[in-house]
């Protein structure tokens, strides 16, 4: 499926419900960073080995988040018409600006570390 039918099956699971009333860009956005949220706390306090294993072992619930997230996302560019191909590449030309490879390989420091 490519994303104008995954982007029409959202609408359509939206309209069914006449939930697009309450999609407005600043609930989109709260119910984003929600989701995201709750997949953080699939993996708080875990360290070490646990990261993995919790990865490994709730796997489903993972998928489950990162879908809400992915469906999130792919609604708000919806209705805020944004071009999500030309919006990532123009940030990774952005990033590659921040973060040339000299020196920012390997590292994580932010770019006004680097």
């Amino acid at each position: 499926m490519n994303l104008p039918e995954l982007l029409n099956r959202i609408r359509a699971f939206r309209d069914e419900r006449d939930w697009g009333q309450f999609h407005n860009p600043k609930d989109m956005a709260a119910a984003l960073a929600i989701e995201a949220a709750e997949l953080q706390e699939i993996f708080l306090w875990k360290t070490g080995d646990d990261i993995a294993v919790t990865a490994a072992k709730k796997r489903s619930e993972i998928e489950d988040e990162v879908a809400d997230i992915a469906v999130y996302l792919l609604e708000f560019i919806d209705n805020q018409a944004i071009d999500i191909e030309a919006v990532i590449l123009a940030k990774l030309e952005k990033n590659a600006a921040k973060y040339p490879v000299e020196k920012a390989k390997g590292s994580s420091a932010k770019y006004t570390d680097l």
